[in-house]
């Protein structure tokens, strides 16, 4: 595995855009003309990538490498090493000798360091953007107006807070826990690497990080912004690869904190793994979220949130909301709304400004969704999808749309993870709730009205830990995230996001 002490050429296959054009939606008095990114935006990736430990890129102690491609073509991006247990531990002995001068530090002086990534990340964001688009399959629109201001946003407010611990509520004089061990998931790389990284260090903590294994570029290319920022050598640390180096990294006995945002079955492992020792633990896993929409709603603002909700990201968000709930008195004109806008929807090429759905991230991910749409053609619900053209390489998936869904669907109690959307109705405020509660998940939802008292009536009732009013997917990172159930527990974001890194 070579060392990346320095940007190579181009790997032989340079990222390109998908062989055919954008999906268009059929119909319409307008065409799009092509507005495609330069993927040279991105910048030069190498062609192998070994771990980021103690300030350097280093070779791993094993042979084995894993391969990250650009899921709209199909094409190898880059080689990256599969990190071993003792890859993991000289991880954490960099974080842990690191630890003792990071913590030591005035929070005014660990805030210098998060300002500085701040600002570079803002520099660079046009290149990061670009990057995370490559190697995820996400629209460029969403990484460039969504995921990369949010990811600057948390670095600058977790640098506010790291001169002010004294006054988050913590109690006088709260300590940082250690050595944190995080782990990350593939739908939002960037983005879930700046929820726990920023916190970690404003509160005095060091890092050890996995990135997913079908996205790792974007982590790696942040260790080069740790470097440029001049952040401390080992305070940040980055070790690839897949399920078995997250493993050695949450059962490392050197680690004090560890944070998963991932798969619910992967979480519950993680749980009691950690059982019984002395790790603070925080996951944010799964959801299947509803949406809920009362009669008297403004159907056109309701129909972009409904849109939003499920299809932002390809439907990759834990909090998506994939489970529509329609008074039944609205039902017909909120579908012909819907249905209508979802045959304005674009999908094809991730680069192209235009693109509306990109490219699902992986060919196992394109199994799972396809195989839970089928299952609940089986069980009796009616599909229906726009018509539309695909791009002939790459991981596709049109947005879907099931109605005549009842409760014991699969489509209704599984997280496809997806863009598909299941329709449920409902005939009073009551029957809404059971419905929207009756899920093992619990980390968001929606409520559609018009009526003030109504929204505070519903959202006490719903066991979510977001609830949006009139609007969906909205982030900030003064605000905690965090579920109930099998959605995990902790919270990210905001004063609450600093308790998981203290020791109060």
């Amino acid at each position: 595995m070579a060392k990346n002490t320095k940007k190579t050429e181009a790997p032989a296959a340079a990222p390109q855009a998908p062989a055919e054009p954008a999906g268009k939606p059929a119909g319409g008095l307008f065409g799009y003309a092509p507005a495609p990114e330069s993927p040279a935006a991105a910048g030069d990736i190498a062609s192998s990538y070994g771990h980021f430990i103690g300030g350097q890129f280093v070779d791993s102690s094993g042979s084995e490498a894993l391969k990250t491609v650009n899921p709209a073509t199909e094409q190898v991006l880059a080689e990256f090493a599969r990190g071993t247990a003792e890859d993991v531990d000289r991880a954490v002995a960099a974080a842990r000798a690191a630890f003792t001068y990071w913590s030591a530090l005035p929070g005014s002086e660990r805030a210098k360091y998060l300002f500085r990534i701040a600002r570079i990340i803002q520099e660079r964001s046009r290149e990061l953007a670009v990057l995370e688009s490559i190697d995820n399959g996400k629209p460029i629109r969403e990484t460039r107006d969504v995921d990369l201001p949010l990811v600057a946003a948390h670095f600058f407010y977790y640098a506010g807070w790291a001169d002010k611990l004294d006054f988050a509520g913590y109690g006088p004089n709260p300590k940082p826990l250690g050595v944190a061990g995080q782990v990350i998931p593939w739908n939002f790389p960037l983005l879930m690497l700046a929820w726990k990284i920023a916190p970690a260090l404003a509160t005095g903590n060091t890092v050890v990080l996995k990135p997913a294994e079908t996205t790792p570029l974007t982590a790696l290319r942040f260790a080069e912004i740790c470097r440029q920022a001049g952040l401390p050598k080992g305070v940040v640390n980055i070790v690839t690869g897949d399920g078995s180096t997250g493993a050695a990294l949450t059962a490392h006995p050197d680690v004090n904190k560890v944070a998963f945002t991932g798969s619910t079955p992967v979480g519950r492992a993680i749980a009691k793994q950690v059982a019984g020792t002395r790790k603070k633990l925080s996951l944010e896993l799964g959801g299947k979220a509803a949406n809920i929409v009362f009669d008297d709603a403004p159907i056109d603002q309701a129909v972009e949130g409904i849109v939003n909700g499920i299809f932002f990201n390809q439907g990759h968000v834990c909090c998506a909301g994939s489970r529509l709930l329609v008074q039944e008195s609205v039902q017909d004109e909120l579908l012909d709304a819907l249905k209508r806008r979802m045959g304005t929807l674009r999908v094809g090429d991730p680069l192209d400004k235009n693109t509306d759905i990109g490219a699902i991230n992986s060919a196992e991910q394109l199994a799972r969704i396809t195989a839970l749409t089928d299952a609940g053609e089986a069980e009796g619900a009616e599909r229906w999808s726009p018509a539309c053209e695909l791009p002939g390489t790459g991981f596709w998936f049109r947005p879907t749309l099931f109605t005549g869904v009842s409760q014991a669907h699969r489509i209704a109690q599984e997280e496809i993870f997806g863009p598909v959307l299941s329709v449920l109705t409902f005939r009073t405020p009551d029957e809404a709730v059971a419905k929207a509660n009756n899920t093992p998940y619990g980390l968001s939802a929606g409520i559609w009205t018009e009526k003030g008292s109504r929204i505070l009536w519903t959202a006490s009732r719903l066991r979510a830990g977001v609830v949006w009013a009139n609007t969906f997917n909205k982030f900030d990172p003064t605000s905690p995230f965090g579920g109930y159930k099998e959605s995990g527990y902790g919270r990210e974001g905001g004063r609450h996001g600093l308790e998981a890194y203290l020791d109060v």
